[in-house]
């Protein structure tokens, strides 16, 4: 059996190249694999059929490239999911619309599995809502938290989180490319994942550079900048976040601190190493888990087509959903947090108090 997949917007992550991420000159002309389509095209047992659109030229550039026929390029999303018999649906359109169309998903296709782009949405009230529709209607709402779908990533957490490979953990310092929405997200989610604990504390700071405007050529403004702040967890990590470099200035690192060792994280260049903490002195030390260092070329490229296998694992009913929709809630909350606690020269505790859950912060 042939599982059938539609997306829902045909932009650069659902499979044409992201400005920044690509060369010029792939974007809209190439098949590129670190999309939605080209998990699809990568993984067995599934297949992209339909695409939908408001943009006609954009949809038609993706459908040529994807080989899409005509008759299955939609310029209404609720039409495509009322006339495909689609078992999984792909959103890709900017968060703001998330919500909306992971809503008419469910109710108007029922899907099995609606792979949502990050940041789950704009707001916790919306991401709240699509959780418990999703919920509802029995549908697993997969969060396309690229980490979570990284082998590399997975060994590394499990050494971390169920092996004690530091110790307890004490703090982490992140720092990454801006922005918050479209880029902090990744590291929110993955530090609640690596130390298996929940935020509880959030002090902020916003810049308000964005240079995504620049990088996607957009044609709006949006909320989401440049920012960072700290995150106290639940099991008291401290965790500071530095999301307010340019991006031909940053490397995406993590330094973990704990009781029996650290790391040094290093994506953009591929370079990972390990303490081991002996008779009060930091030893360097090999480790499986730090054998290869995580690398974009290789290791991003892929997270996509093991996403695409784990929507297949989620239709077969032979996994638990790895990056579900209500912990993609938390990293969402943290970055909501971030901003009140700008704006309010404050600290804001989580969960956030319900007239914060409406707060709405626009990216793409």
């Amino acid at each position: 059996m042939t599982y059938r997949a539609g997306v829902i917007g045909t932009g650069g992550i659902a499979g044409l190249g992201i400005l920044g991420l690509h060369d010029e000159d792939q974007i809209g002309s190439e098949k590129v694999r670190a999309s939605h389509a080209g998990g699809y095209e990568a993984a067995d047992g599934i297949e992209l059929v339909a695409a939908a659109d408001v943009d006609r030229e954009k949809l038609d550039t993706f459908g040529e490239a994807w080989e899409i026929p005509p008759e299955r390029r939609y310029d209404d999303h609720r039409a495509m999911l009322e006339a495909e018999d689609l078992d999984a649906v792909s959103v890709c359109t900017p968060s703001l619309l998330h919500a909306e169309h992971v809503l008419d998903a469910v109710e108007v296709g029922d899907p099995d599995v609606v792979w949502c782009e990050k940041p789950i949405a704009a707001s916790v009230s919306d991401a709240e809502e699509m959780v418990d529709a999703c919920e509802a209607a029995d549908t697993d709402l997969l969060v396309n938290h690229s980490f979570r779908f990284s082998e590399k990533i997975r060994r590394l957490r499990d050494a971390v989180a169920e092996e004690d490979l530091v110790g307890n953990v004490h703090s982490v310092s992140v720092q990454f490319r801006m922005e918050l929405m479209r880029n902090a997200t990744h590291v929110f989610d993955l530090l609640g994942w690596l130390l298996d604990a929940d935020p509880a504390r959030v002090a902020g700071h916003v810049t308000g550079e964005n240079e995504a405007v620049d990088a996607l050529q957009a044609d709006r403004r949006v909320d989401d900048a440049g920012g960072g702040g700290f995150v106290v967890y639940d099991d008291g990590t401290f965790a500071t976040v530095d999301c307010t470099v340019p991006r031909d200035a940053s490397s995406m690192t993590f330094q973990v601190l704990g009781s029996d060792g650290k790391l040094y994280l290093n994506n953009d260049d591929a370079e990972w190493r390990y303490w081991a903490l002996e008779d009060g002195a930091h030893v360097e030390t090999g480790h499986p888990a730090v054998a290869d260092g995580w690398t974009w070329a290789e290791d991003y490229a892929s997270a996509f087509p093991n996403a695409a296998r784990h929507v297949v694992e989620l239709l077969d009913g032979t996994a638990e959903n790895r990056s579900p929709g209500r912990v993609a809630v938390e990293s969402l909350a943290v970055i909501v947090a971030t901003y009140v606690a700008h704006y309010t020269a404050s600290q804001v505790d989580l969960p956030l108090p319900e007239p914060l859950c409406d707060v709405t912060v626009t990216s793409w």
